[in-house]
């Protein structure tokens, strides 16, 4: 016999999203039941966003004592221990856990099931021996890596996002599948930290971003020495001695002593008994509207479950609507333009809003600013030239978004994020007072180049001679 809970709010899965919701709802009094199978934090603790940057941090180590010579030191190739690396990105875990564990979700009040859970109902979900009947749901339950349909895959050790920071000796050659952010941070990491690394994709590399950045950043990796292979399609997958071996069509052969599979990811729908619920959904996730509601109305998704967001600052947003629909009983609206992205990259890659090509399909008459990192002198100072700012405006100076490639674009992005959200016109930007020699400030310039035409009038040159008659 199961006993019954009657939360105002369950929320399964315990991911970045499924904690925000159920933080805030904690803290508003209201009541909570938190479920989740596996590990506090979900994905982007353990497996994504916190042990990625972690090591690509130590790749950054690696990479700043070989340009050492560029600033007059003496440049040196570094020594790495992997299984100390990999000791640094387990402490870093360990460092963030507590914010994300079960004690300090049930300090606040939350009810902590670490359980899976399923729905029996349309109304109710099974969960370690209980039945919880809660008014909403929230699923949260995140994505898997994706294995492609590629034959012989599941027959070697195949390494994901979830496996490859378990290493403790470094891999000869990498070979990595997958030419997307989680592939081409992963790959230039272990580049810098002494591996040798192939990556092949189906079409080109970093396809969602504006080629002018993905080539920038693309033709940073080969420099590194990262082989990048693209428009490959793979015959199969066989083991080949202690490594493997990928068998491309036309008969070419890339062999290696890991495969890092980097190709996509699966949102996590099955075993929830979702069908019980009247939940509809398909491989790529939940269907939900544009209030993150499913076709029952009591459960909302979010997240990487719901359709793909896979960003955690995405989850987050998310979190905040649902709270705020649940709770407050507000009218809410996804807006995807409002989540920005970041690829860490070096050089890195950011975006706000709208890129070009999105702005122009809406209303071709767009116009385009940029500037280089190299008219910057924090960038000179810091011989980190490469790369630019991008903006693109509406016909009126409407910032519909932008996009930068080149160092610290994931800091710098925060500026334009929150000029696309507010609605900013160019000169709000242009007009910033911002501290000099600083990297910002190249987005300043950018600014300031819109009104560089209007400098040329010849009706304003006209009025300033004329004032000049006054003295």
């Amino acid at each position: 016999m199961t006993d019954d809970l009657t939360p105002d709010l369950c929320v399964i899965g315990a991911g970045s999203g499924g904690l925000s919701v159920a933080a805030a709802a904690a803290a508003m009094g209201v009541s909570v039941v938190l479920v989740e199978k596996g590990k506090m934090g979900g994905d982007c603790l353990n497996y994504g966003c916190v042990p990625s940057k972690s090591l690509i941090a130590a790749g950054h180590v690696a990479q700043a004592m070989r340009e050492a010579g560029r600033f007059g030191i003496r440049a040196v190739e570094p020594q790495v221990d992997l299984a100390a690396t990999m000791r640094h990105v387990r402490e870093v875990i360990a460092e963030i856990a507590p914010n994300d564990s079960q004690e300090r979700f049930t300090s606040m009040g939350v009810t902590v099931i670490r359980a899976a859970g399923r729905f029996t109902g349309a109304k109710s979900l099974e969960a370690g021996g209980k039945t919880i009947r809660a008014r909403r749901f929230v699923i949260a339950t995140g994505s898997s890596p994706a294995l492609p349909p590629v034959p012989g895959i599941e027959q070697v050790r195949a390494l994901t996002n979830e496996s490859i920071f378990d290493l403790d000796k470094m891999p000869t050659r990498l070979v990595v599948l997958g030419g997307g952010p989680i592939g081409l941070e992963l790959a230039q990491a272990f580049r810098r930290l002494g591996c040798d690394v192939v990556v092949l994709d189906i079409g080109k590399m970093l396809p969602r971003e504006d080629p002018e950045f993905a080539e920038l950043a693309a033709a940073q990796l080969a420099r590194e020495g990262v082989v990048l292979r693209e428009g490959v399609r793979i015959a199969r997958v066989e083991s080949h001695g202690p490594g493997i071996r990928v068998h491309l069509e036309g008969g070419e052969t890339v062999d290696g002593s890991h495969l890092l599979v980097a190709t996509g990811r699966k949102a996590n729908v099955h075993g929830l008994g979702l069908e019980a619920a009247g939940v509809r959904f398909t491989p790529k996730g939940i269907e939900v509207g544009p209030d993150l509601r499913s076709s029952n109305r009591r459960i909302y998704a979010i997240g990487d479950v719901a359709g793909g967001a896979q960003f955690t600052h995405a989850a987050n947003y998310h979190a905040g609507l649902v709270i705020r629909a649940t709770l407050f009983r507000l009218r809410v609206r996804l807006q995807p333009h409002l989540v920005p992205r970041v690829t860490y990259t070096d050089p890195e890659i950011a975006v706000a809003g709208l890129s070009e090509a999105e702005a122009r399909q809406q209303d071709g008459k767009v116009r385009v600013l940029r500037w280089p990192f190299a008219e910057n002198d924090r960038a000179q100072a810091e011989r980190r030239t490469a790369g630019h700012v991008k903006v693109v405006l509406a016909r009126n100076g409407t910032i519909l978004g932008a996009g930068i490639v080149g160092p610290q674009a994931g800091e710098l992005i925060a500026l334009w994020q929150m000029a696309v959200t507010r609605g900013l016109k160019i000169g709000a930007i242009a007009g910033l007072v911002l501290p000099y020699p600083t990297l910002s400030e190249v987005s300043k310039r950018a600014a300031v180049t819109a009104f560089m035409p209007t400098l040329s009038n010849k009706w304003l040159r006209r009025l300033l001679g004329a004032l000049r008659k006054f003295g």
